[in-house]
């Protein structure tokens, strides 16, 4: 681990209600304060993965919660979808809408129902003020038309981010977050671009854990505690140090979640 001694880390998006993390929840929760990151939120997927959500987050310290549906999933959510994700929210280990947005990549879902249910998230977030979660995948005109039509002051991170110039360029206007993952780490990432042009407040960084590890963990199984590796490969592409990308990306963090320091 690159990890500067000393240095707290935020991982703003993983999933720990992963069945890959069943086994082990415990010591991967473990390693990752081994290492400094005393924060992070799981990222729900579907509703019954929010309610899971909701229940590990009251038992851990330093733990949040989102409450949404995936695209993978929107298929499959039922009619009540929204009204149980906003139901949810009135836990207060609920801090964001989400994960939402559009997957046009695998087309788990008919894409008339994932642009549907994406907007009645954004318009969600907007009703009850909390941040949106938007994943996007091969969508890029269908993300940025939902933005722009999206209620104003709708605020939201892409996370994960690869790519997309029409939504980035929204999101920019918006004054929305990004996120950069592990994929930050490898030799073919190809937003390079993108990530030195976020201003430096509105930056975040994630594990998207089980998936997606950083060098030097590329293949395995991903975990909260690799989000130094992260920081660590953003700091490059930066020109800053590690602990500046840490510190930074702490601050910007509680501010999204609307969490205290």
């Amino acid at each position: 681990m690159n990890r500067p001694a000393g240095v707290e880390y935020f991982d703003s998006h993983c999933h720990l209600t992963d069945t890959a993390f069943r086994d082990d929840r415990e010591a991967v929760l473990h390693r990752a304060h081994a290492v400094g990151v005393t924060r992070l939120v799981t990222i729900a997927s579907s509703v019954d993965d929010a309610e899971a959500a909701v229940r590990l987050a009251r038992s851990k310290e330093g733990v949040w919660c989102t409450a949404g549906v995936h695209p993978h999933e929107a298929g499959a959510a039922g009619e009540d979808a929204i009204d149980r994700v906003r139901a949810l929210t009135a836990a207060p280990v609920v801090v964001a809408i989400g994960e939402t947005g559009l997957d046009y990549h695998y087309d788990h879902s008919p894409r008339d129902v994932q642009r549907s249910l994406f907007d009645r998230h954004l318009a969600l977030g907007a009703e009850l003020d909390l941040p949106v979660v938007v994943h996007a995948r091969d969508a890029d005109s269908d993300v940025a038309a939902s933005l722009r039509k999206a209620p104003d002051g709708v605020r939201g991170v892409l996370h994960c981010f690869t790519g997309g110039d029409e939504a980035f360029a929204v999101a920019m206007d918006r004054g929305w977050y990004v996120s950069f993952s592990g994929i930050a780490s490898f030799t073919s990432f190809e937003v390079a671009e993108h990530l030195r042009s976020v201003p430096l407040d509105r930056l975040l960084i994630e594990t998207d854990s089980p998936y997606l590890a950083p060098v030097p963990y590329r293949g395995r199984r991903n975990e909260p505690a690799h989000v130094v590796e992260v920081a660590a490969a953003v700091a490059v592409h930066r020109d800053l140090g590690p602990s500046e990308v840490a510190r930074r990306t702490m601050e910007n963090a509680l501010r999204f979640y609307n969490l205290a320091p």
